[in-house]
């Protein structure tokens, strides 16, 4: 008789999750933890390694507590754009159009705000308005028409600057009110006192560090529970040391400077909804089901076209808050404004772990892996090094990190 195999509905196990092929035996547990985990916690070598070497390179000034909010301010619209980003990798798609939508919804504000002279908030509203239309836009076409998402955004991309232009008429506009500008150049200071420093930086530090333990011994305890294979305990408490470490370090710097920037705010509260909206909903897994087995997702039951349609969705958002915090860091809007952006989102995916397969990546690693770009960015400037010595380091990391994935994945199968 002949059996029929049917389709497996079981979930696939998120990326940082460790596979339970081989449960009843150590070194081979230890194996796979370590081919599964090397990608993830290289970049955080990668990034301890590129700020002591810029460190050393501009004797000291890269880590100054002036230079550490600058790197804050300056990079924040990346690391939005980023999260973006990184789900729609993970779903197997790219969205080209991301410079272009921080243009236009940056135009859209500034228009209302600047020119018509209405409030700062309606700024605000309009352009994530306009953000989430545009997404709405490209996932019509995406998930509906069945255009590939490179073509849609890459005509979206075009499109979008030329809206952008239109909004404009070709001019800048500037400057924004002082309440708009706080969006993305105010700070939180004073709230507590503290001689020298601020002590509400430091407090928000310590809590962030005690938020980063206790989701990490929850994570262990929920693996060992599911027979997963995990860290050794010193090893695992040797991580959230040094990691709460370099926390409190940059909580520290900050404090002595300026304050807690309020844009660092808006992104630790995206970092923190989108880290839990990847890994711990039913969204989340149909992404990463969509990108790690679209046939197996679909036999599934996974709604293929609403989760690729609220993907868009969802970048269109995210490209709209960083266009407001772009536009009010630049204290105005310029038809060329978000050049180039997409490039570096894509590159902070990548470089934070993310497969070009699709179905593999985090919203943490983004975020490394853009930290890694801003440092690198803004350490060559300090060091007077011109802008195109400074696109070919970009590219040879972008290329680097790619080439070291490919290598992971056939390594990992010449294992199994």
């Amino acid at each position: 008789m002949t059996s029929i195999k049917t389709p497996s509905t079981e979930r696939p196990t998120p990326p940082d999750s460790t596979p339970t092929a081989a449960l009843h035996g150590g070194t081979n547990d230890l194996r796979a933890l370590v081919l599964n985990n090397l990608r993830q916690s290289g970049i955080y070598v990668a990034l301890v390694v590129i700020v002591a070497l810029f460190a050393v390179l501009t004797d000291g000034v890269l880590l100054s507590p002036g230079n550490i909010t600058n790197i804050v301010l300056q990079y924040s619209y990346i690391l939005v754009l980023a999260i973006g980003m990184v789900i729609l990798i993970i779903g197997g798609h790219i969205d080209l159009s991301v410079g272009s939508v921080v243009a236009l919804t940056g135009a859209v504000s500034a228009v209302l705000v600047i020119q018509q002279g209405h409030p700062w908030w309606i700024g605000v509203v309009a352009a994530l308005v306009v953000g989430v239309a545009v997404g709405a836009w490209h996932g019509f076409w995406v998930a509906y028409a069945g255009i590939p998402a490179f073509i849609v955004t890459l005509a979206g991309m075009l499109l979008f600057r030329g809206l952008t232009l239109r909004v404009l008429d070709n001019i800048s506009l500037s400057p924004f009110p002082s309440e708009y500008q706080q969006v993305a150049a105010g700070f939180l200071n004073g709230l507590l006192g503290g001689e020298g420093f601020d002590a509400f930086t430091l407090l928000i530090g310590a809590i962030a560090v005690a938020g980063y333990a206790v989701s990490g011994f929850r994570t262990r305890v929920a693996r060992i529970r599911y027979q997963q294979p995990v860290e050794s305990f010193p090893l695992f408490v040797a991580r959230v040391v040094l990691v709460g470490a370099v926390l409190m370090y940059f909580a520290w710097q900050l404090a002595h400077a300026r304050g807690l920037p309020i844009v660092l705010i808006i992104l630790a509260v995206l970092v923190l909804v989108y880290g839990l909206l990847t890994r711990r909903t039913v969204f989340g897994r149909q992404v990463y089901a969509i990108g790690g087995n679209l046939s197996a997702a679909a036999l599934s039951g996974v709604k293929v076209r609403t989760v690729n349609f609220w993907m868009f969705v969802n970048m269109g958002f995210l490209a709209a808050v960083a266009g407001v915090i772009y536009s009010s860091r630049s204290n105005g809007a310029q038809p060329a404004a978000g050049n180039m952006f997409e490039l570096d989102a894509i590159a902070a995916a990548f470089i934070g772990g993310a497969a070009v397969t699709g179905g593999v990546g985090t919203v943490v690693g983004a975020m490394v892996g853009g930290l890694i770009m801003a440092v690198m960015s803004n350490g060559m400037q300090l060091m007077g090094i011109d802008q195109s010595t400074q696109s070919v380091v970009k590219g040879l990391v972008l290329l680097v990190a790619v080439a070291f994935d490919v290598y992971n994945k056939r390594r990992a199968g010449t294992a199994r």
